[in-house]
């Protein structure tokens, strides 16, 4: 056990998965060009896409604002499996047995076709099967967790309430196993779809903004540098669509950021997968290390973007006091932070972006498990552009209509709490002034009579920030432990100078000079 109160979490976010460097590096898009298909977006969705329809024989062309699989699918747990926390028993009640059934058989799929696609193209990224648990040690939870067993049995899923089979160092109430799941390392996997496309003929463009599609009949990207891609057909693969007013996005997700920290243990790492059905949140899984050690991931404690009850730092010593306590830990070489989204009814929008909008296609709203679902968006996507019929096309078309009770209530709260967060930010206030700022602090701050955000670097050089996000007018709050402005209304981030970090911003924060 730790002796002292002194964290070992890293003061900079490094992330396991993206310590791998045997991934290429492209060029700027500089000029204007064409391509059948245009794929916005270089995380788990999009090179998917590409490899498909390049695979097809599709002239493909993907662009990505940042480096390739540096955004969420990089920043992920990595579990690829259909158990989705505490998840059917609720989905049957909104949608039927036979639509969750169709849900848990789409996740397979993409599992199947992770699993089957580095085979095939032997690609070797650490890829096991494994069971996966959903645990709870309270009654109240115990009693949810026998409910979802329930939902297992009546969709036919292989698994069933297994408390005996738990191997955790402490006890649970209750679990529910569902088998022959799967976990495996994401940006290896990549790599090797990226040098795929490539040798497919297909185009790959780094740091390339999209900023906004010219027309939605003969789609035509302008990117940051102004520079323009013309295309049949845009898959829209950015987590949050760059294009979110095309459907009105922004008022149909919800965003959250989630943490975890990869740790080396002297106690026993369970080889299996597992998930807490209580809060506060915990995810389980172990990772290889160095000279065949295994590293513990834990993940969890997720909170609203930009809505923390507490200081960022505080969810990472948050599940290294946890790994503490369970698997007494010895270091921590790895943390860093993921943003997800959620859509109205927890089910991922994939497929045409909006009606009347047949040609730019997207998915998004994966609720933190963009593995399997960001496999299986990769898959449908490219049928859709190749004509090829898919079963599962009508379950997530983000066009669907039935609107249930319960999506209505979500998206009466969603959007007062973005119309609160809206009014909340303008209003606060900050005695607070520049030379107040320490080194590495970040805070709002008075700049003559008016508040900016402001950051103090290293070595004393001040930054300065509209806190105004460029997205729609909500103001950003500083995140202590990414060094960055995030907005609470949409999940925009910016880093300490104002560049965009996640959309749905494309443009950055305006600087401001000290006076």
């Amino acid at each position: 056990m730790q002796s002292d109160n002194v964290s070992r979490v890293p003061e900079v976010q490094k992330s396991y998965w993206r310590e791998y460097k045997d991934i290429p590096s492209y060029p700027a898009l500089q000029e204007n060009e064409s391509t059948d298909v245009a794929v916005v977006g270089g995380g788990m969705v999009g090179i998917i896409s590409a490899y498909l329809l390049a695979k097809a024989g599709k002239k493909v062309t993907l662009i990505e604002a940042g480096k390739l699989v540096d955004g969420v699918t990089g920043r992920t747990t990595a579990k690829i499996t259909a158990q989705h926390g505490l998840y059917y028993d609720s989905l049957i009640k909104l949608v039927g047995e036979e639509q969750a059934k169709l849900y848990y058989e789409a996740n397979m799929e993409g599992l199947k076709f992770i699993e089957g696609t580095a085979h095939e193209l032997d690609i070797d990224c650490d890829f096991s099967h494994h069971n996966a648990f959903v645990y709870a040690h309270t009654a109240a939870g115990a009693k949810l967790v026998e409910k979802e067993a329930e939902a297992y049995q009546r969709l036919g899923i292989d698994g069933e309430l297994a408390k005996e089979e738990v191997e955790l160092p402490f006890p649970v109430t209750e679990a529910v196993v569902m088998r022959s799941q799967a976990q495996f390392h994401p940006v290896k996997f990549l790599a090797g779809l990226v040098k795929e496309i490539e040798r497919l003929g297909g185009k790959i463009y780094e740091q390339t903004r999209a900023m906004k599609i010219l027309s939605k009949n003969d789609p035509v990207i302008q990117t940051e540098n102004l520079s323009h891609l013309s295309c049949n057909k845009v898959i829209v693969a950015t987590h949050y669509p760059f294009n979110d007013f095309d459907g009105l996005y922004f008022s149909r997700l919800s965003v959250n950021r989630s943490y975890a920290i990869a740790a080396k243990v002297s106690g026993n790492i369970p080889n299996d997968m597992y998930i807490s059905g209580d809060m506060p949140s915990r995810s389980l899984r172990y990772a290889p290390g160095e000279n065949g050690e295994k590293l513990l991931l834990i993940g969890g404690d997720g909170h609203a973007t930009g809505k923390s009850s507490s200081e960022t730092m505080e969810h990472y010593r948050n599940l290294e006091k946890f790994g503490d306590e369970h698997f007494d830990i010895q270091e921590i070489p790895y943390r860093w932070s993921s943003q997800d989204m959620t859509t109205l009814d927890k089910i991922p929008y994939i497929g045409t972006i909006t009606a009347g909008y047949e040609h730019i296609l997207v998915a998004t709203g994966f609720h933190k498990w963009g593995m399997s679902n960001g496999a299986l968006a990769g898959m449908m996507l490219s049928d859709q552009v190749l004509g090829i019929e898919n079963r599962y096309a009508a379950f997530f078309s983000p066009t669907r209509t039935k609107v249930k009770v319960e999506d209505a209530k979500n998206f009466a709260k969603d959007n007062a709490s973005v119309a609160k967060a809206m009014i909340t930010g303008k209003l606060k206030r900050t005695s607070k002034t520049v030379e107040d700022l320490g080194k590495d602090e970040g805070s709002l701050v008075k700049v003559g009579k008016k508040k900016a955000g402001g950051y103090r670097d290293e070595y004393g050089q001040v930054h300065l920030v509209d806190t105004a996000c460029t997205h729609m007018g909500c103001d950003v709050a500083w995140n202590d432990a990414e060094r960055s402005w995030d907005c609470p209304c949409h999940g925009s981030r910016f880093s300490y100078t104002g560049d965009v970090l996640n959309g749905p911003a494309v443009k950055p924060l305006k600087k401001i000079e000290q006076e």
